[in-house]
């Protein structure tokens, strides 16, 4: 009996009336609006003194493909309209490359300098803050998702155009800079290779003319030590001839002289001459057999030993002779050596070369100036924007208000709760008085 107000009273505390809830909070709407108008002023002073920021943004695409037909046609450096416009972009995100465009051009970037601030640490804030580089969604595989987009946000008092449409024409510089130095190095490189392959065919050339003369000349005196030593050989065997017949001479000239034969004669002749007879007789002899060389009678046989004794050179004897002094003779000058070492210009003998040299001169007749080459198409370049971005007036406004009905109810919420307390408070000490005063009538003693 003693829990029971107390529990009363706490289910009283504890029960909510949505309608009595309710109306008190209409019973507060001057209080609501007031917030709300309050909000919804202050959002007004913001959404017209705020600072205003400005965007402006320019769009690249891939340029078509007889832009960069030449370049590609070189056989030296390709680059398809994507790697082009891929190669732009890396340079719009590249760092250095902005940093260059942010030193080069102090003058429009002096609103992002704070006082106390250095060069880069201004350019950091605006390079993180001011510039964004878009690129398509990569899931798209289609041409038209082909692009990059440059935006650009800056406060009131910045050219923004001017720093975006530089910046775009600065990184288009600086990729055709870029390629151009690519370019260059890459044909220095191939005429270098193709300088070595052509040294490398004069050098081979050189060493096969060498080897080629010193094989002649080689062949020239093998050839002319072999006609010397047949030389020395058949003097050496029409010697021993000659002393052979000197020999034969001498015997046959005493067979001669023995037998009495002073002229040249036969065996027939000489016995026809031990007969006697008519000398009217005709005799043919037919002999396969050789006479013997004293028939020749020692008149012939002697002048013959005195010719042969009185002869100094048994050259002209044997036509042999005459052809190995023939050949020697030839072999003092080689004229196919002579021309090969009398050869002006070398180069024009170089084998394989020719495909080499219209190569290099191909290469030496490429216009390496990139100046005229277009990278990309710029679809869209910036342009002053008709309206800021921030703050964006009915927006703040239209939240200004929802923020102040919100709290303007949150603060009807909160007075009615606290009333409702204090209502309690009271209730329950009455509650408790009377109880206590029936408490002490139940403990009286009964008469």
């Amino acid at each position: 009996m003693n829990k029971t107000p107390q529990i009363q009273a706490q289910a009283v505390s504890d029960e909510i009336d949505l309608f009595e809830l309710f109306q008190s909070i209409w019973r507060q709407k001057k209080l609501i609006i007031g917030c709300t108008i309050l909000a919804g002023v202050v959002g007004v002073g913001y959404a017209f003194l705020a600072p205003r920021e400005y965007q402006v943004s320019s769009v690249l695409r891939p340029a078509a493909i007889n832009e960069l037909d030449a370049l590609n046609r070189s056989e030296v450096y390709k680059l398809p309209p994507a790697d082009a416009l891929a190669k732009v972009g890396s340079e719009l995100d590249s760092y250095e490359a902005r940093l260059g465009f942010f030193k080069t051009n102090e003058a429009l970037f002096k609103p992002f300098q704070k006082p106390g601030q250095t060069l880069e640490q201004s350019f950091e804030e605006f390079n993180r803050n001011s510039i964004n580089l878009i690129l398509p969604d990569p899931k798209k595989a289609d041409s038209l998702s082909s692009y990059l987009r440059l935006e650009l946000q800056y406060p009131k008092d910045i050219d923004g155009v001017a720093i975006l449409n530089g910046f775009v024409d600065y990184a288009l510089a600086s990729a055709r800079d870029q390629i151009g130095a690519d370019l260059k190095v890459i044909v220095n490189n191939r005429l270098n290779e193709l300088k070595g392959k052509i040294d490398a065919a004069r050098a081979n050339y050189d060493t096969d003319k060498e080897s080629k003369i010193a094989k002649l000349l080689e062949g020239d005196k093998l050839k002319r030590a072999q006609l010397e030593d047949e030389l020395s050989a058949l003097r050496l065997q029409m010697k021993m001839e000659r002393t052979n017949r000197l020999a034969e001479l001498a015997e046959a000239i005493s067979i001669a002289k023995s037998m009495g034969i002073k002229t040249p004669t036969t065996p027939s002749s000489m016995a026809d001459s031990s007969r006697s007879g008519s000398s009217q007789v005709m005799r043919t002899e037919v002999n396969n057999q050789k006479i013997p060389l004293y028939f020749m009678g020692t008149e012939a046989l002697e002048a013959e030993r005195a010719a042969l004794q009185q002869r100094t050179s048994d050259d002209f004897t044997n036509p042999r002779i005459a052809e190995i002094g023939k050949d020697l003779q030839l072999l003092n000058t080689n004229r196919e050596v002579e021309v090969l070492k009398k050869r002006g210009n070398e180069d024009l003998f170089l084998k394989d070369v020719d495909p080499l040299r219209a190569e290099v001169a191909r290469l030496r007749s490429l216009n390496i100036d990139m100046s005229t080459v277009k990278l990309v198409t710029i679809d869209r370049r910036a342009q002053e924007p008709l309206s800021p971005i921030k703050p964006k007036k009915v927006l703040v406004i239209a939240l200004s208000l929802v923020v102040g009905l919100v709290l303007g109810v949150i603060a009807a919420l909160i007075r009615h709760c606290v009333l409702a307390q204090r209502e309690v408070v009271p209730r329950l000490s009455e509650d408790d008085r009377r109880l206590r005063l029936r408490e002490q009538k139940d403990d009286e003693p009964l008469v």
